[in-house]
């Protein structure tokens, strides 16, 4: 019995270090010990004392034995510090996940280079070991391998990680390829109001896809043979609604012609990864697709997916607010060149770099160096556009450099039903923002922060947001329960620490 329950925490162990992108002797070097204890260990053929397994649960920051539920994840910012140094941009969590979805076309073995270590990307991969897609991290945990199974065990879905994600919706392109029928329970992630999957259906009826939603589960049916006729004409200009069509487009056997098609980012890497796949997609970065179908895809593929234009700007607007010079590299100027055409028009100084491609070997890249600047409200309102507009998700990061500009700045987030609200939460920073309906704020600036303690919000900008208030204020500030700003960033907090900042990860005991 004894050694029945080594074996069990010691896969625990293993489970938590693999998770972590370890290797044992990363993990040995960590404890002070051998990489051959550590390989006793996770065998389950060695002793382990309780204080062993606490220092191996600090060393990977997983609770190996919990005793009772384990806390929320909280921070404790120590603000008025200024930034300094240089800080890469790390992969985009909007084209990994997306790319996660798409490997589900292929029967052979993909790598995804360099993948975000976000909770969004985890849950993903939690849905897809749970219906028997093996998958693991490789390269010392930088790079990300996986092989589907002959047969997906649909039945077998982990529904808990898949409701705790939006991005399961990207699911139905790839599968309707795979099966007559299947069920999918309803997405989940931030709560940014109501949003209906009506256009993805729009887009996805033209392929037989029919869905019947009932009790928290989408059942969904396949008509075969059923084509496009003409050109799919997409109702709303959506990322994850143009991303569902190509994936479905993509096992089409024929050409689907998308127009309205999104040309954002994240969309633009996929079709670079369909590309990659043997898939020819014509008109990338435009708004009308031409995707000529293969039907049978069973390629090995490597791929790196591209840089993050929204956590680029979460970089500049943590310099703006701490008035640091900082320079930001691996920015994608392409999906950043109207935000800083903004940012100049309101007085912004900084230098860019020459332009370099990125692993990708499509994306324009620059480095960025951000200085203090005496910044004013800009004339025009901000507000987002389809790309090349500004993008929707660099909205709210725009509340907290309108907050330290002079004058009165209007942000109007007309795509979400209430992500505008949750901007007014600055105010308990010392900001001075007037929520004008559930859409526009009206914010006041310059602002002289103060430290405070509260509650994350429920969705991912507006928590960062306040997290780069918190870095400005002087004091110290508690940001409780921070698992939505986990969802998209990897590691936030430890690498604005290596560039000045003063933020503590801690747990309610």
């Amino acid at each position: 019995m004894a050694d029945d329950y080594l074996v069990r925490i010691g896969k625990l162990i293993r489970d938590a270090r693999q998770h972590r992108g370890w290797t044992q002797s990363q993990l040995a070097d960590a404890l002070g010990t051998s990489q051959s204890a550590v390989n006793r260990i996770e065998r389950g053929n060695q002793n382990i004392s309780l204080e062993m397994i606490a220092r191996i649960g600090e060393a990977l920051d997983s609770e190996i034995v919990s005793l009772g539920y384990a806390g929320p994840m909280h921070l404790r910012v120590v603000g008025g510090r200024r930034l300094s140094g240089a800080i890469d941009v790390k992969t985009s969590k909007n084209a990994c996940v997306a790319l996660l979805c798409a490997s589900l076309l292929n029967k052979g073995r993909t790598v995804l280079r360099r993948v975000a270590r976000i909770e969004e990307v985890y849950r993903l991969l939690e849905v897809l070991n749970s219906i028997g897609v093996r998958t693991r991290w490789i390269n010392e945990g930088v790079d990300l391998e996986i092989v589907p199974p002959a047969r997906l065990d649909m039945d077998a879905m982990d529904a808990d990680a898949a409701r705790r994600t939006r991005s399961i919706i990207m699911f139905l392109g790839p599968l309707l390829h795979r099966m007559d029928q299947f069920r999918l329970p309803y997405a989940g992630g931030c709560d940014l109001g109501t949003r209906t999957i009506e256009p993805h259906m729009i887009a996805l009826r033209r392929f037989g896809l029919d869905i019947t939603a009932t009790e928290g589960i989408y059942h969904a049916e396949v008509e075969a043979g059923v084509s496009p006729g003409r050109p799919i004409v997409l109702t709303e200009r959506g990322d994850t609604v143009t991303e569902n069509a190509l994936l479905a487009a993509a096992r089409h056997d024929g050409a689907t012609v998308i127009r309205n098609a999104s040309s954002n980012y994240m969309v633009q890497d996929l079709c670079f990864f369909l590309e990659a796949l043997g898939v020819r997609v014509d008109g990338i970065g435009t708004t009308t697709l031409t995707v000529h179908g293969v039907p049978n895809i069973d390629v090995d593929v490597d791929y790196s997916p591209s840089e993050d234009p929204v956590e680029a700007m979460s970089l500049v607007a943590a310099a703006v607010v701490t008035e640091s010079e900082l320079t930001i590299r691996r920015v994608p100027i392409e999906f950043m060149e109207i935000e800083l055409a903004v940012l100049e028009e309101m007085g912004l100084d900084h230098d860019r770099s020459a332009e370099y491609t990125a692993d990708n070997g499509r994306t324009r890249l620059v480095d960025l160096t951000v200085r203090p600047s005496k910044l004013e409200a800009p004339i025009d309102k901000i507000h987002p556009m389809p790309f090349p507009g500004l993008n929707i998700d660099n909205v709210p990061f725009f509340a907290a450099i309108a907050a330290v500009a002079q004058g009165q700045t209007l942000i109007h987030d007309w795509v979400y039903d209430n992500r505008a609200i949750y901007l007014t939460d600055l105010n308990r920073l010392g900001g001075r923002l007037q929520l004008l309906d559930p859409h526009r704020v009206l914010v006041e600036g310059p602002t002289r922060w103060r430290a405070a303690e509260m509650m994350c919000p429920p969705a991912l900008r507006p928590a960062v947001v306040v997290l780069l208030a918190m870095m400005a204020a002087e004091g110290t500030s508690v940001l409780r329960n921070v698992y939505v700003i986990n969802r998209g960033y990897e590691e936030l907090a430890e690498r604005l620490n290596s560039v000045g900042a003063q933020i503590e990860i801690f747990r309610d005991i």
